[in-house]
């Protein structure tokens, strides 16, 4: 999927910034948010030691209306589905603002076809059409898994990791 991606890009949620670092070691060029300063902190040190040039910055993808940059893709590695209903329905509005027409989004999130309650809200098919219906184009849905970390011995998911879904959604022009 990395070969698909090309011109800017903003990893929404970057979390320690892996993802934004390896997009930028592809030659885009990248800008990370998350709303804690401690992986942004730790973020900007990866880049630093690998002499890649990522934008990192704490912000709440809540706000992404009100922000100026553009950008032809965005990353959701894991941010969608912590959102509520309504939250998710600011996010996305807010990422109809930051992508430019026709810009694609790349969005991973838990599936509801991961058993259990443990870890974070899971996402129903539906709830992804629901929330890109208007001014989208949803390209493919696909199932996948999560890798999850190790150290994370108290929760408990499906073997092989939880189960998720992989959308490209591509923002209608």
């Amino acid at each position: 999927m990395a070969d698909s991606i090309s011109g800017s890009v903003l990893d929404a949620g970057c979390g320690t910034g892996d993802t934004a670092l390896f997009l930028a070691s592809r030659g885009n060029r990248v800008t990370g948010i998350d709303l804690l300063e401690e992986p942004i902190r730790r973020a900007k040190l990866k880049a630093a030691e690998r002499e890649l040039n990522v934008t990192f910055l704490v912000k709440d993808a809540m706000t992404l209306k009100d922000w100026t940059e553009r950008f032809d893709n965005v990353i959701d590695s894991g941010l969608f589905h912590v959102f509520s209903d309504e939250d998710r329905k600011r996010y996305a509005e807010g990422l109809a603002t930051v992508l430019k027409p026709g810009g694609r989004l790349y969005l991973m999130c838990f599936s509801d076809e991961e058993p259990g309650t443990q870890g974070p809200r899971r996402v129903s098919k539906k709830e992804l059409h629901a929330a890109f219906a208007q001014g989208w184009d949803i390209e493919s849905i696909e199932p996948t898994r999560v890798e999850t970390r190790p150290d994370l011995k108290e929760f408990t998911f499906s073997e092989g990791g939880p189960k998720a879904w992989f959308a490209v959604i591509r923002r209608a022009s």
